[in-house]
This record gives C-alpha cells, sequence and structure tokens, in this order.
C-alpha cells in the first residue's frame, strides 16, 4: 500500500512537459509504472486466494457435515441417529423439535434455530417452524410447498430466500 501512495504521489508531481532526453526520467517512470502494476496485481492476487480460502473451508465443513449421514438427537433420554434420507421436514414446537421421518416421528428438546446449523444443504428453512428436505419436495408455488404428501406453508420473511434456492435446484 505504502509504494502504491509513493507512485501515486510520484505520477502526480511529476512534470511531463519537461522530461528531458535524458533517459533518466523516463525510465524512472516506466519503472514507477512497472511496480505499481506489479504491486496491484499482486493485491488482486492476494484478495482472491483470501477469497479462495474462504470458500475451501465452507466446502469442507459442508463435507464435514455430509460425512454423518445422519441426524444424532436426544428422544426419550436416548441418543437416536436418524438418516437425513428418510427425514421429510422437521417443525418446531417452541423449545421441542418434532422430527417427521418417511415411517415415524421424533421428538426431542432442543430449538430448531440450533439443529439447522447442524444439518447439511439438503435442508432448507422454510418458516420459524419449518425445515424441510429439499430431496423430498414433489412441487412448490410461492407460498407452500408439498414435501411428499405434506404440505406446508413458507413464511413471509422465508419467501425471498427459499424462491431464489428452489428455482436454483429446478434450474440444476
Amino acid at each position: 500500500m505504502l509504494v502504491l501512495l509513493f507512485t501515486f504521489f510520484f505520477l502526480v508531481n511529476m512534470n511531463y512537459q519537461s522530461l528531458d532526453t535524458d533517459a533518466a526520467k523516463p525510465m524512472l517512470l516506466a519503472v514507477v509504472l512497472y511496480l505499481l502494476v506489479f504491486v496491484g496485481s499482486f493485491l488482486l492476487m492476494f484478495n482472491q486466494i483470501n477469497e479462495n480460502q474462504q470458500v475451501i473451508q465452507q466446502l469442507l465443513e459442508e463435507k464435514e457435515k455430509m460425512k454423518k449421514s445422519f441426524l444424532k438427537i436426544m428422544s426419550n433420554r436416548k441418543m437416536t441417529k436418524i438418516a437425513y434420507d428418510d427425514i421429510v421436514y422437521i417443525e418446531s414446537l417452541s423449545d421441542y423439535i418434532k422430527v417427521i421421518t418417511s415411517n415415524k416421528e421424533i421428538t426431542s428438546k432442543e430449538k430448531i434455530s440450533r439443529l439447522s446449523e447442524r444439518l447439511p444443504d439438503t435442508f432448507l428453512r422454510i418458516h420459524r417452524s419449518f425445515i424441510i428436505n429439499t430431496d423430498r419436495i414433489k412441487e412448490h408455488s410461492l407460498d407452500e410447498v408439498l414435501v411428499d404428501d405434506i404440505r406446508l406453508n413458507i413464511g413471509r420473511s422465508y419467501r425471498k430466500e427459499v424462491k431464489e434456492l428452489l428455482n436454483n435446484n429446478a434450474s440444476n
């Protein structure tokens, strides 16, 4: 940053009309411009590397979530494992959650906001009370989703995000 500032001041103070045929000043100008381009490119590369590292970190975290192909929750004082593929949707009942699978319902004393952090990207929060498995969506409209054979409302504050994600998934 200091080099960029120096080169800027040098270029501003340079009197271009009085450039001699002497090779020193045009050569110095060329060196300063070269340094300006080099440092600018280096800074852009450094920013790109940082952004790529953040993306890689997010992908690694998502991979960790997917490695565990099941959700562990405490139900009836026992640790229960539920396969992600079996989960149809998750419903919040204030301080409790109800996990609805293809063949049973499991209740646990946990907040839905904490649970949503542990779920992979195939799950989508559509309402303050519902998280759905996007792999099980049969159809969707602006204000409701059909998951297996159950219609669930999309909350007003979630509509924009849900619409974007579902339309992106439909196009892929």
